[in-house]
């Protein structure tokens, strides 16, 4: 699939959705970690506006259950098992005319005794023809020169629930669907009266303007499929509903401006074009949507009816624009969509598999995490002291990256509670450790907790404001908390004269940090004569 320009970093279900508004805007460091730790600067955020969020699903053994609870996956199947040992076709592989109503019956699509109808034998030769080209059945001949079907070899373990080949199954059909939703909505309109051409040049323009459709069709779907992505991976899985005009206006609406009149009506023109394609998602499982009401069309104006963009609905009248909500099934084949088209679309709780270093790491080094998810599944069932042990080892050593382990094993420790406690006491003397051991052991309550030396002190200054500048970027309203909690008191010269001495990596960068945004001018001077001595000095 391909990648969307971003418009919006995430929509809402919640209270107040209902009004065809964008969410609050996130900043993209807020939601894909700390750029400023892989040195990625303001040129590269186009570059990594790309990237998608982890999202968390559940065991392939009960995805693939929910793939076969899927109606029209299931039809597929349990034609397929029909077709044993061998059944007629006709020449392009369809169900002959005689097998048509036992197919639908068989499926439940219509009586057992009686007549059926003509809409429930469709669907038994759409079910036919996916399993056809699910490779389910295998079409032959015989000696005679009849056609026949058989089960293909993937019926049995799809049917006996083999993970790995029905998720493989669905997949396709998934991607069958979607480029049949593609197509359907890619067709021309019917144009009216207009010149004559010469056929041929006729023909050109048609099939360049379907291409064309087509293209646009792709992108669009595309695009909402990889929003909705995005939203689950900020809600519990399979819990967010989106309104289609949310939707629609995370696709049509720029980044930071509110929609115009004429934005109004090209969300409009989205949530139409994308009803269809949705629609036809849902019947393989990677959504649940609730269509437009087509009443909606047919109502007069000024009859009161809704109308998207004006006044707030209420939540049954929002429901008739339109409700998608992604589920874990659709999330699963969104995912091996953009692993495919080479995106990095992780799991969340992939870089929690190893030890306390290997996850520090890994948190530290992906531009694409969500460090809390990561932290709480290392820790899950773990025993405290041992992996507080662990997580402290790990934290050490004075490279870029060592404030951010650091800050990141006192989140780890807060997960851990109270019983990591004796692991902690055991590294107060640690030069490096020692000033978060304390801060943690106060933040859990201990009252006996002794004062650190002074250059304990002043180099667990320099890391916390460190791990805070490379954590996203630095959070402007938390580093200027930082700055207002700083023992400057009366005399700056005489403490930026200590601090600007303190062997840390990041010194200089802490003490320029603190010179822009101390409100106060003459600490703020103090604090930039500080780091040019600190420049100097290496």
């Amino acid at each position: 699939m391909a990648g969307r320009r971003r418009k919006n970093a995430g929509a809402s279900g919640g209270e107040g959705a209902a009004e065809t508004v964008l969410p609050a805007d996130l900043e993209l460091e807020d939601l894909y970690g700390a750029f400023a730790a892989h040195g990625l600067d303001d040129e590269d955020l186009d570059d990594a506006a790309v990237l998608v969020p982890p999202v968390k699903l559940p065991p392939e053994g009960e995805l693939a259950e929910q793939a076969k609870a899927v109606p029209m996956f299931g039809y597929a199947l349990t034609l397929a098992r029909w077709a044993a040992p061998h059944r007629a076709v006709d020449e392009f592989g369809d169900l002959v005319e005689e097998d048509r109503a036992p197919a639908a019956r068989l499926l439940g699509l219509a009586p057992a005794e009686g007549e059926v109808a003509e809409e429930a034998e469709v669907e038994a030769l759409r079910a036919w023809s996916l399993a056809c080209d699910l490779d389910l059945v295998e079409l032959g001949t015989t000696a005679e020169g009849e056609h026949v079907a058989v089960p293909g070899p993937d019926l049995e373990p799809a049917e006996q629930g083999d993970p790995e080949t029905v998720l493989e199954l669905w997949l396709t059909a998934a991607g069958i669907v979607r480029e049949l939703a593609v197509e359907a909505d890619s067709l021309p309109e019917e144009h009216g009266e207009a010149e004559e051409a010469p056929a041929e040049e006729e023909d050109e323009d048609g099939l360049s303007e379907v291409e064309e459709a087509r293209d646009e069709a792709a992108e669009l779907l595309d695009e909402a499929l990889q929003v909705l992505y995005e939203t689950t991976a900020f809600a519990d899985p399979g819990n967010e509903t989106v309104p289609l005009g949310v939707l629609a206006a995370l696709l049509v609406v720029p980044e930071g401006e509110e929609p115009s009149e004429e934005l109004l009506g090209d969300i409009t023109d989205v949530m139409v074009a994308l009803d269809p394609m949705l629609g036809d998602l849902a019947e393989l499982g990677l959504l649940d949507y609730r269509p437009i009401d087509p009443d909606l069309f047919d109502e007069e104006e000024g009859d009161g009816s809704a109308v998207v963009g004006e006044e707030p609905l209420d939540e049954e009248e929002s429901a008739r624009f339109g409700l998608v909500r992604l589920t874990p099934l659709g999330q699963y084949g969104i995912r091996q969509w953009l692993l495919e088209d080479g995106y990095d679309a992780p799991l969340v709780g992939e870089l929690a598999q190893g030890d306390a270093a290997e996850l520090l790491r890994g948190v530290c080094e992906s531009a694409n995490v969500l460090p809390e998810e990561e932290l709480r599944v290392w820790t899950a069932g773990r025993e405290p002291v041992a992996a507080a042990g662990e997580l402290l080892a790990a934290a050490r050593g004075g490279d870029a990256y060592g404030p951010l382990r650091r800050m990141l094993c006192v989140s780890a420790l807060d997960l851990l509670g109270p019983g990591a406690e004796p692991a902690v006491r055991e590294v107060l003397d640690d030069p490096e450790l020692g000033g978060a051991a304390r801060a943690w052991l106060t933040a859990q309550g201990a009252t006996d907790v002794p004062a650190p030396a002074r250059a304990v002190a002043l180099w667990t200054v320099v890391d916390t404001f460190a791990a805070q500048l490379l954590d996203n970027g630095g959070d402007a309203e938390l580093l200027r908390d930082l700055v207002t909690d700083l023992p400057v008191k009366g005399d700056p010269a005489t403490w930026f004269g200590e601090l600007w001495r303190v062997d840390h990596p990041y010194t200089a960068d802490v003490l320029e940090a603190i010179g822009e945004l101390h409100l106060d001018r003459a600490v703020a001077k103090e604090a930039r004569k500080a780091a040019f001595k600190a420049r100097s000095k290496n």
